[in-house]
């Protein structure tokens, strides 16, 4: 799993590659962790690299959209392929977060 994080001064943007399953649930949370401790700027997940997201990775993303929202801020996805948004569209997620 490919993660970098950039952080720019309205927003912290976060790069996905790979594959984000149960496997490397951990790791992803682990260095994802400077999305759930920032509370002063928008978040974008790029996921153009992104292959696949397990239940896991969906949940880790939920968590970073609440904590995102409990500060006024919010979460956006952006480049989500095809296969990707369509596990968004089967899981209701479709409707809960904000793409571009």
């Amino acid at each position: 799993m490919k993660i970098i994080i950039q952080e720019l001064e309205d927003r912290i943007v976060a790069v996905l590659g790979g594959e984000m399953d149960t496997t490397a649930a951990l790791e992803v949370e682990e260095a994802l962790q400077p999305l759930f401790n920032d509370d002063d700027r928008d978040i974008v997940i790029d996921c153009t690299e992104l292959e696949y997201i397990a239940s896991s990775g969906l949940r880790i993303l939920l968590s970073i959209l609440k904590n995102a929202k409990a500060h006024g801020n919010r979460v956006i996805l952006k480049n989500v392929n095809e296969n990707i948004r369509d596990v968004f569209k089967l899981t209701g997620f479709i409707n809960i977060f904000e793409f571009e």
